[in-house]
């Protein structure tokens, strides 16, 4: 059993920059790829990019292309999702989510066994 929580969103203008923390605890060993997700209001969850246990990289929204990285912070079991330029439209309620399996799957929330409780990141003027 995975926890994962969440850290970093709030409120920031149109161009800004937020970065996003997710903790993983519990029986971390099996542990293998992170996601992000997110969830406008009134939008089903999509998926923003993931990351395997081997650190590659699998962007799942076109729109963050360029300005969202996803990357392993230094403190142990920590995966960071730095978002810059940020738009209104990136307005959601993030998710961190994760799998056993170590490669990133398709972009579904199906696809993760556990999940963050979110953490709201709000882009307006």
């Amino acid at each position: 059993q995975l926890q994962l929580v969440e850290s970093g969103g709030g409120l920031v203008q149109p161009g800004g920059s937020l970065k996003l923390s997710c903790v993983v605890s519990g029986f971390t060993l099996n542990y293998g790829a992170i996601g992000w997700f997110r969830q406008a209001p009134g939008k089903e969850r999509e998926g923003v990019l993931c990351i395997s246990s081997s650190n590659g990289i699998t962007n799942y929204a076109d729109s963050v292309k360029g300005r969202f990285t996803i990357s392993r912070g230094n403190a142990e079991n920590t995966v960071l999702l730095q978002m810059n330029s940020l738009k209104p439209e990136d307005t959601a309620v993030y998710y961190c989510t994760g799998r056993g399996a170590s490669s990133c799957p398709p972009p579904y929330p199906r696809e993760y066994d556990y999940w963050g409780q979110g953490t709201h990141v709000t882009v307006s003027s």
